[in-house]
């Protein structure tokens, strides 16, 4: 009796197995399951898709020409494929997109995108009966209304626009076109190229790749990669002062190809635990589309899968159509491998972040935490003090807050826990040239320290919280590390804005001061560090005009086992015959401490 209950419940199992297997794959072809069951599957775009592209143009000159579709039908990429160029004219891609639970029979899903004079069907074996749609700019559609296309990993789920012959487009299942848009543009301008997103995304395998611990290796190194200032463009750019291994000038020189080339080069001979870029990745007046240019510096560390976190300099907003900071921030929160982060909000500037390198596996100490912080762009009051801005009074706050409630956790570690900074424009301490006051070793000071000309008091935080040392970029000849060996000061609580601290001659004789009126309350005993060192410039679309200068990155090794950093910089070209594997060595700390290389 117990065989019969059992075989007759086994087969029942195996029938109701059969059906649903059955009515699953019916699904998959004719969508025969209600909607909130069908939406659930894992065979569905949780998004939407793509059913029509087209582009709309205008002119000045035409009044009943509109770059605007109907709003209810159509979604503007908000990109003018001539990126303003045009004298009187303008061009904008519009898509049409909507969920699968809505499509109608009706409805067309774009199955595939092509760009070309010719239709691709002529001689193109396997089509069958569909056909390829001609739109303006050369744009052919393969569209089908099989209710299981929508659902196929072939299904155009999102479309973009990059612009230039060089440009990348790293995202998870983006395809880039390599034939640009036919739009009649000026040479000049870097052409526009259409790239597409096939199937669903995926958004715990794209987290996964920012969310993965940083980890000090096995043999108890980490290895930092430091690139500054690599002003790359939309489109190919304009070298600036370039030189070859001979010193002689290059002429007809594409800046971003030599730049990539460089750090495609440094990236798989270095290979790095991590990369910071510390500002002026973007060379915003050049860059019209900055989106373009923020792919094409994150295209190779993706594609290595090396994390990277970025913090911004004066030029990656600088001119009118380039994106803010914010924007900025948000698409490279999007990467893969991005570990970039705006930072709090009620913080001065957008990027004011710490990362955390956890010692090896298993332990969950950390070994050693990064500081990145935002020093924003020009003064705010430029008669008062000239140059750059500075960092504010609420960035402090936060950072020493941190370190601060970073310190118990941090003393759990067995070994040395040590502290580092990276920001863009560099202290006024890195420009202190009076008698004593630096030890300038492992490079040289080529061009006059652009500092803030408010100092602010940062450099007392960082000695005040352990920091060993900090990373800057901005003065791109510069690449030498600076140690300030007197006594440093740090103002009085409430004394960090230039309203409060004035100026030197509006300050009592009997007060001690640094640079530019910094007031003092107390210091610290003869405490040697941070380390200020200069990555160096390492894009030909920057200025590098003085002494012959070749572009350069810098790269920090730790080995948190004897508590060291050693940090030297990879050079793009040198002497004829010659090969520089590591240029101004320095060692800047050993046994947890700041050391004189």
């Amino acid at each position: 009796m117990n065989r019969r209950i059992t075989r007759t419940l086994s087969q029942a199992g195996a029938l109701l197995l059969l059906i649903l297997v059955v009515v699953f794959l019916a699904d998959y072809q004719y969508k025969v399951l209600p909607t909130s069951i069908h939406s659930a599957l894992p065979s569905h775009h949780a998004g939407t898709v793509i059913t029509d592209i087209t582009v709309a143009f205008c002119s000045t000159t035409n009044p009943f020409s509109q770059c605007r579709l109907d709003a209810e039908k159509w979604h503007r990429v908000e990109k003018d494929l001539y990126l303003r160029s045009g004298w009187v004219q303008s061009a904008y891609l519009h898509v049409t997109r909507r969920k699968e639970e809505e499509l109608t029979a009706g409805d067309k899903v774009v199955m595939a995108v092509r760009v070309g004079r010719l239709d691709p069907g002529m001689g193109e074996k396997g089509q069958g009966e569909e056909k390829w749609e001609s739109r303006p700019g050369g744009i052919w559609l393969l569209r089908s209304n099989k209710r299981h296309d929508s659902d196929s990993e072939k299904a155009i789920t999102a479309v973009d626009v990059l612009f230039g012959a060089d440009a990348v487009d790293p995202r998870t299942g983006w395809s880039l076109a390599q034939t640009p848009l036919l739009l009649d543009t000026d040479s000049n301008t870097p052409s526009a190229r259409l790239s597409v997103r096939r199937g669903h995304l995926n958004p715990k395998a794209e987290e996964k790749t920012r969310d993965t611990p940083l980890r000090i290796r096995k043999d108890g190194k980490f290895k930092i990669l430091q690139i500054s200032d690599a002003h790359l463009s939309t489109g190919t750019g304009k070298c600036r002062d370039a030189i070859g291994a001979d010193h002689q000038p290059i002429t007809n020189c594409e800046a971003d190809p030599h730049t990539l080339d460089f750090l495609d080069r440094i990236l798989d001979d270095e290979k790095p635990d991590l990369v910071i870029l510390s500002g002026d990745q973007v060379e915003g007046p050049s860059a019209p589309d900055t989106q373009t240019t923020i792919y094409k510096f994150a295209a190779p560390l993706i594609e290595r899968q090396i994390p990277f976190a970025c913090i911004f300099g004066n030029h990656d907003d600088e001119g009118p159509v380039a994106l803010s900071r914010k924007a900025q921030m948000d698409l490279l929160q999007t990467l893969p491998y991005s570990l970039s982060r705006p930072g709090p909000e009620e913080v001065d500037g957008v990027g004011n972040y710490h990362l955390e390198i956890l010692a090896p596996s298993p332990s969950q100490h950390s070994a050693l935490t990064l500081y990145l912080l935002d020093t924003h762009s020009g003064s705010p009051d430029e008669k008062k003090y000239k140059g750059y801005d500075w960092l504010k009074p609420s960035q402090i706050a936060w950072f020493k807050r941190t370190a601060q409630s970073l310190r118990k956790e941090h003393a759990k570690y067995s070994h040395f826990h040590l502290d580092m900074a990276f920001i863009h424009i560099p202290l006024p301490e890195y420009g202190l040239r009076e008698e004593g006051a630096l030890t300038v070793q492992g490079g040289e000071w080529r061009e006059g320290v652009t500092a803030p000309g408010y100092n602010s008091g940062f450099y007392d935080a960082l000695v005040e919280e352990g920091v060993v040392a900090v990373g800057c970029g901005h003065d791109h000849v510069n690449d030498y590390c600076a140690l300030k060996n007197h006594v440093s000061t740090m103002p009085a609580a409430g004394d960090a804005s230039p309203s409060s601290l004035g100026r030197r001659e509006d300050l009592p004789p009997s007060t001690s001061t640094s640079h530019h009126g910094h007031t003092s309350s107390f210091s610290h005993e003869n405490k040697l560090g941070p380390w200020l060192c200069y990555a160096g410039g390492s894009g030909f679309g920057g200025y590098a005009g003085y002494g012959g200068f070749h572009r350069r990155v810098r790269v920090w090794e730790v080995d948190a086992n004897a508590g060291q950093i050693v940090t030297w910089k990879r050079v793009e070209c040198c002497s004829a015959g010659e090969r520089r594997e590591r240029e101004g060595e320095l060692m800047v700390v050993d046994g947890g401490r700041v050391v004189v290389g």
